[in-house]
């Protein structure tokens, strides 16, 4: 079974050296979380549980500047940030997609 949340945030970035990108620009950030499991008849998770711990992670950054967190912060870097945070507080085997903007994603 998989259960999953999307929440949102907005972000500015920029990537040095990038010819298109390495000025500084925002974007809406979309946050996919599923995790997977057993769900024995009941709740796998409750989905307040799992919005509380995303919602708080999230929080650090929302409105700020990736570049403040990560030395090179694409989408790739983003989500393996929040990934790692995730699992340190959920212990399902899950997937987190991030979307920058439309149409544009990375998956762990």
């Amino acid at each position: 079974m998989k259960l999953g949340i999307t929440e949102y945030i907005d972000c500015a970035h920029h990537l040095p050296g990038h010819e298109r990108c390495g000025s500084l620009h925002g974007h809406t950030y979309q946050v996919d979380v599923f995790i997977e499991g057993d769900h024995q008849g009941g709740m796998l998770l409750d989905f307040a549980d799992l919005k509380k711990t995303l919602r708080a992670i999230l929080a650090d950054y929302d409105h700020k500047d990736w570049n403040a967190f990560l030395e090179y912060p694409t989408v790739e870097n983003i989500c393996e940030l929040v990934s790692k945070r995730l699992h340190e507080k959920i212990k399902f085997p899950m997937h987190v997609r991030i979307w920058e903007g439309h149409g544009k994603w990375a998956e762990i």
